[in-house]
């Protein structure tokens, strides 16, 4: 039903274990084969190519639904749906920056202080083109094939990049003086066929398992029991997702509760409910996590 079309490059892995988890899982031949597909009657075809082509080819209809970064929808301009935010990225789950960025001694510490005919190398062309119109300042703007941040000063005046934590720009003798765009990466449609509805069911149908599998991560369900008299204290314990699920153990005065915590704090909570009385503690892995 659905022509679907994934990022191949630094988005690859995560967006590969994403479709897994959410039990939509991506085959292929091999991992140079830009040709997949996808075991559910949902997906008829997936291809795999670069992130700054696909919100174009989504735009057009050679595709329904994609996934892509947002700065590559800005960069193009075309006219997509967004179906929803996927927070996850190169090598986290935090968004990436589009920064401009100058040499670290420089004497500009805002856009505005940049001179007329300022060198502007960077991969984000229009994206930068229209930011400096914005701004009312008359740049130079050359496209980069990449290492960008190396062409400061002697190639480039200033580069527009991307970045997660600034931690390459700062090695590159760069500082940051703004941050032009937060990007996360989407899943989006083709306007047409969004508006087909059983299209639309189908693709909205592949959000809310993505959007599972993605909720999920860094959570685990905890199971336990605990007497009557000790309820109130275990309970004050769980840092819930959302109120704990207490249930009555028939013929008895105790408790069996659930829930769903971070798995960064299980190391410290085991230890501590069973301080205050838990019995039976059971920690069980969480594949999707659906509101």
């Amino acid at each position: 039903m659905l022509r679907l079309v994934v990022p191949k490059g630094s988005l690859e892995q995560g967006t590969f274990q994403l479709f897994e988890d959410a039990d939509l899982g991506i085959s292929r031949g091999s991992d140079i084969e830009y040709r997949a597909s996808i075991d559910d009657p949902r997906v008829a075809d997936v291809r795999i190519l670069r992130p700054q082509e696909i919100p174009r080819y989504v735009a057009d209809g050679l595709f329904d639904v994609g996934v892509t970064g947002r700065d590559w929808v800005e960069e193009t301009g075309v006219d997509v749906v967004t179906l929803t935010e996927l927070q996850y990225s190169k090598s986290s789950s935090q968004p990436i920056r589009i920064v401009l960025a100058v040499a670290a001694d420089s004497p500009w510490g805002t856009v505005a202080d940049l001179p007329p005919g300022v060198r502007i190398h960077t991969e984000y062309t229009e994206l930068t083109r229209r930011y400096f119109e914005k701004h009312g300042v008359d740049a130079e703007v050359t496209l980069s094939y990449g290492a960008t941040e190396a062409k400061v000063p002697e190639i480039a005046d200033a580069v527009v990049e991307l970045t997660e934590t600034g931690r390459a720009l700062r090695a590159a003798g760069l500082k940051i003086v703004d941050t032009i765009l937060v990007s996360s990466t989407e899943l989006i449609a083709n306007p047409e066929a969004y508006a087909h509805p059983e299209r639309r069911k189908a693709m909205e149908q592949i959000r809310t398992l993505l959007n599972g599998a993605l909720e999920a991560r860094g959570r685990v369900l905890v199971k336990l029991n605990v007497e009557e008299d000790r309820l109130d204290g275990v309970i004050a314990l769980l840092p819930a997702l959302r109120s704990p699920t207490v249930s009555k153990l028939a013929g008895s005065g105790a408790y069996a509760l659930e829930a769903v915590v971070a798995k960064s704090e299980i190391n410290t909570l085991i230890p501590a409910l069973k301080e205050h009385g838990a019995t039976g503690i059971i920690e069980l892995p969480i594949a999707k996590i659906v509101h």
